[in-house]
């Protein structure tokens, strides 16, 4: 009985990580003033929509630590925690 009790707990817990992900989190919708949600946009600013999570973490911390200079990304960046970084990665990742 554990084991069910277990096993309907994981998926309550998967099919609400995937609810939550449909949603964008908080501070992800500040990137869309710059950063084209369409592929079919031209634009010197990099399409984050199925961009790799691991990227999207690294250029933050890069623009976040001033290992990667900026005009704008490098004071945006400092203002999100690694947390934020990793859900807008995510989130931004899964989008299409």
């Amino acid at each position: 009985m554990r084991k069910v009790v277990a096993a309907a707990i994981g998926c309550a817990s998967i099919a609400a990580a995937a609810v939550v992900s449909a949603e964008p989190p908080a501070g992800a919708a500040s990137c869309s003033g710059c950063h084209p949600s369409s592929s079919r946009v031209s634009s010197p600013v990099a399409h984050l929509a199925g961009r790799d999570r691991a990227e999207i973490v690294k250029a933050m911390q890069d623009f976040r630590s001033g290992a990667r200079a900026g005009t704008v990304m490098d004071r945006i960046a400092k203002g999100f925690t690694d947390a934020e970084i990793q859900a807008i990665a995510a989130w931004y990742a899964e989008q299409k």
